[in-house]
């Protein structure tokens, strides 16, 4: 989708709304933006059997492109969709002006919403425009259904590396492209469900865990939808060459002795071998699978690829491999909180990690991280499930404990602006409180 192109339609879209508040439907000022929405539409039609208009989690997307939540003109339409209970609507090539004007009608006028308007709509002239109502169309991707979808994907993957197949990467794309829209949309709606640790699948969710985390990373980056979606998908695949290590060594409880270490060691390159065979993967993704142990200041392994100039992206999947491996349990340590975990990835930029990326990763994630137990200057004791995309240091709890140190049947929630958040006076081990946090997080 040309960036472009998206913009133009939805400047033609959002005009001619706009300008029903002033005019009426067949006035020529609504006539010119029809033209520069349904002349923006064409040229997105061609070679396309549709062209797909609809929300996502509250952000609005034309087929593969999603508009960020900082344009006005994308929010005030994905608000009326969803006032409206449209899941999106559908163009087939062929559209005219008068459907379209038909179409601005039918939104702007009567109230209606719901099946009440796919009523109104079936008494209109429009069969090159379809209506998708929320319960008629396909169901929002939800944090924790695509979160899902990805181990089963992962799942997928891994047995087919272990019949000594290689896998197939349609699947494996198709549900970063979910996570990468849910990033885009909200970068801590999937970046709170990394917190969900399996310990009897521990590298299928560490797969999916770095993924989602990498996404966090690259969108605090600043990476484009395409380059979310491959560092989505080398975060998915970094691990694949572990598949090839004796389990017995993956699963030892203990340290490594030498020659363990060194069957460890070969894992990027194994799995790098692996995804180049995948159809579709790029060389950054390869690259991401090759170089997650490299260290920044390239000191890791394998020891024959420091040489190679890598995409900035596998220093990003660096940063969400280890923060993934901090917060998480092991034989060896307990997990790291949130906010120890940033301490520690602090100490490690500049030399295990690239530090500019540490640093804009840490930023996104505000003082208090998703996943947080905090205690209020009330007592109360508090988890972060919500962070303000916008302002990092607004945060929703769910109050778990009551100010006499009670615990609560049924949580509440108390949301904090900037200032409010002065309330929070400490961070609290929730291991040390009984609390199982993921049993917490939407």
């Amino acid at each position: 989708m040309n960036p472009e192109l998206a913009k133009q339609l939805l400047q033609g879209f959002a005009g001619a709304l706009k300008g029903l508040r002033l005019y009426p439907l067949k006035h020529p000022a609504i006539g010119r933006q029809v033209q520069s929405f349904l002349s923006s539409l064409m040229n997105i039609s061609q070679g396309r059997t549709e062209v797909r208009l609809g929300v996502v989690d509250g952000s609005l997307f034309l087929e593969d492109f999603l508009f960020t939540p900082d344009q006005t003109a994308a929010e005030e339409i994905a608000a009326l969709f969803q006032q409206l209970e449209l899941h999106g609507v559908i163009f087939a090539p062929g559209v005219t002006d008068a459907e379209l004007l038909e179409f601005l009608g039918l939104l702007y006028g009567g109230g209606a919403a719901g099946d009440a308007l796919a009523t109104n709509a079936s008494n209109l002239n429009m069969p090159h425009i379809r209506l998708l109502l929320i319960e008629d169309g396909e169901e929002e991707s939800k944090p924790r259904e695509v979160f899902g979808r990805a181990i089963k994907v992962m799942e997928n993957v891994f047995h087919d590396v272990r019949l000594g197949k290689i896998p197939s990467s349609r699947e494996a794309m198709a549900v970063v492209k979910e996570m990468a829209e849910l990033t885009i949309a909200d970068p801590h709606a999937l970046f709170a469900l990394s917190m969900l640790k399996d310990y009897d699948n521990y590298t299928f969710t560490h797969s999916v865990n770095v993924s989602v985390i990498s996404l966090t990373v690259g969108r605090a980056c600043g990476l484009n939808e395409e380059q979310l979606r491959t560092i989505g998908l080398g975060g998915l695949l970094h691990d694949l060459g572990k598949l090839k290590v004796d389990v017995a060594i993956i699963t030892k409880p203990g340290k490594l002795n030498d020659y363990e270490f060194a069957e460890i060691r070969k894992h990027p390159g194994t799995g790098a071998e692996l995804v180049e065979q995948m159809e579709g993967v790029t060389s950054d993704v390869v690259d991401i699978v090759l170089g997650h142990h490299l260290r920044y200041d390239r000191t890791g392994y394998p020891a024959d690829a420091k040489g190679h100039n890598f995409s900035p992206m596998t220093d990003m999947a660096a940063i969400a491999d280890t923060y993934d491996a901090l917060t998480t349990l092991r034989s060896y340590q307990r997990p790291s909180t949130p906010r120890k975990a940033i301490e520690r990835l602090r100490e490690l930029a500049g030399t295990s990690l690239h530090p500019d990326f540490t640093e804009r990763f840490i930023t996104s994630l505000g003082t208090y991280p998703v996943g947080t137990l905090v205690r209020l200057d009330s007592n109360e004791l508090g988890l972060v499930v919500r962070v303000n995309t916008r302002d990092p240091d607004s945060v929703q709890l769910k109050i778990l404990f009551d100010a006499a140190g009670a615990k609560l049947t049924s949580p509440t929630r108390l949301d904090l602006d900037g200032v409010d958040a002065k309330r929070i006076i400490a961070e609290v081990d929730p291991f040390r409180k009984g609390i199982e946090i993921t049993d917490f997080l939407d």
